[in-house]
């Protein structure tokens, strides 16, 4: 059985790559109001780690790089066909608030927000790499 980190906020963390990692730390913390915990640069400029959070949750970030064992893993959008196997999902207050943000941002919202069967609202929408995000206001905690 999987034991616990002690203490630890939150068990489950994505993580996302991109090519202009620097550019998607801030348009993450524009377009959804994610706040930079701590950011480790590499000579380059490119990031090597990034962790953002939100509320009690976290992704992490970092620059695409094919150079490692783990980097020859992962595919970003554009060389699937824009497709993704996962995507995080942020749970908001106002999710109309965020959809506003968001699209002010520069997000493709690709399914508009609507009231959704489970409750609450939800949309889904592309951040400038490509990278899906559902945003929604249900709480499945509270179910």
């Amino acid at each position: 059985m999987l034991q616990l980190a002690k203490d630890c906020r939150s068990t489950v963390i994505p993580s996302l790559r991109y090519r202009n990692a620097p550019a998607a730390i801030d348009w993450l913390c524009r377009a959804f109001g994610f706040e930079k915990q701590a950011v480790y640069s590499n000579k380059d400029g490119s990031i090597a780690h990034a962790q953002l959070t939100f509320g009690n949750g976290m992704v992490m970030v970092s620059s695409v790089t094919d150079s490692t064992p783990y980097g020859k893993l992962i595919r970003q959008p554009e060389e699937i066909g824009k497709t993704e196997t996962q995507a995080p999902c942020l749970i908001a207050a106002d999710c109309d608030a965020v959809y506003r943000q968001a699209k002010a941002a520069g997000a493709e919202i690709v399914l508009d927000i609507a009231d959704m069967d489970y409750g609450g609202r939800a949309f889904t929408c592309r951040d400038p790499e490509g990278h899906l995000w559902n945003v929604g206001s249900y709480d499945p905690w509270s179910t």
